[in-house]
């Protein structure tokens, strides 16, 4: 895949715990209109797209440079949001998120079939995630939709835990990023299968 056009990517300081209604605002409609916004967790900056919009989805992968063979983590705004993703959610898998979400965990569970393709690179799971990023949560609530969330860097560099760095990496490629500061953990999280 191939970068066809320049965008304008915005930077926009925003903050994470009492962001501003409207560059919120801003950031959720680029998600709803299909488009690419980079966003603080507690882990990396992820690059964000509407996970239920597969045209969107594919724009992570033309901005990352990412095979698609790679499948993506979709985030989610409060754990219920989980039944709309996961298909069946076994016993060990509530005790794991009644414990550790929100925070740095992943659950790959088998998917309901609003997933795109694209999100799970035709597989029959889907890896989702229930951050404890006050800045994400609110992203992703204001979308009103999951956010497919890769961390916000081209494939294979190291993961991006300012807005810094994003931008060193991603700006001409994507509509938006949102500076929250840096991320506190610096490392992707933790994924269970």
């Amino acid at each position: 895949m191939t970068l066809r056009t320049q965008k304008t990517t915005r930077l926009i300081n925003i903050d994470p715990t009492q962001p501003d209604p409207s560059a919120l605002a801003e950031a959720a409609e680029t998600i709803r209109a299909g488009g690419l916004v980079a966003f603080p967790t507690e882990t990396v900056y992820g690059l964000g797209a509407n996970a239920l919009d597969a045209a969107a989805v594919a724009g992570i992968f033309v901005a990352k440079e990412r095979p698609a063979h790679d499948p993506i983590i979709v985030h989610i705004a409060e754990a219920e949001d989980l039944a709309r993703l996961a298909g069946e959610v076994p016993p060990v898998a509530t005790t794991l998120a009644e414990r550790f979400w929100p925070g740095p965990l992943t659950l790959v569970l088998a998917r309901q079939p609003v997933v795109p393709d694209v999100v799970t690179a035709g597989g029959s799971t889907v890896a989702v995630r229930f951050p404890a990023h006050p800045l994400a949560r609110a992203l992703i609530r204001a979308a009103g939709t999951p956010i497919a969330a890769p961390s916000a860097n081209r494939f294979s560099r190291t993961s991006p835990t300012t807005a810094q760095h994003v931008w060193d990496d991603l700006a001409g490629r994507i509509d938006m990023i949102l500076d929250g500061g840096p991320t506190q953990v610096g490392v992707e999280s933790t994924v269970l299968d």
